[in-house]
């Protein structure tokens, strides 16, 4: 039914999106690896862009106010 031209195209377009993701998991390796020591959540953000947050961001909480004392 498809021609063997179809095929090998396929192939090929899978080949470089294994390479693409290769590189783009070499290229951030360092910096992942430097987040998931820290306990940091890793978000992927296109080729070679990444979020990186820490967690106990989530976890601050905004200091009451301080009631002035007048004299």
């Amino acid at each position: 039914m498809y021609s063997q031209g179809t095929k090998g195209l396929s192939r090929i377009k899978s080949r470089i999106r294994e390479l693409i993701a290769w590189a783009d998991r070499e290229i951030c390796m360092e910096p992942d690896e430097f987040a998931f020591r820290r306990g940091w959540t890793v978000s992927r953000a296109g080729f070679g862009a990444r979020v990186y947050r820490d967690p106990r961001f989530d976890q601050l909480r905004v200091a009451p106010p301080v009631a002035e004392e007048v004299s």
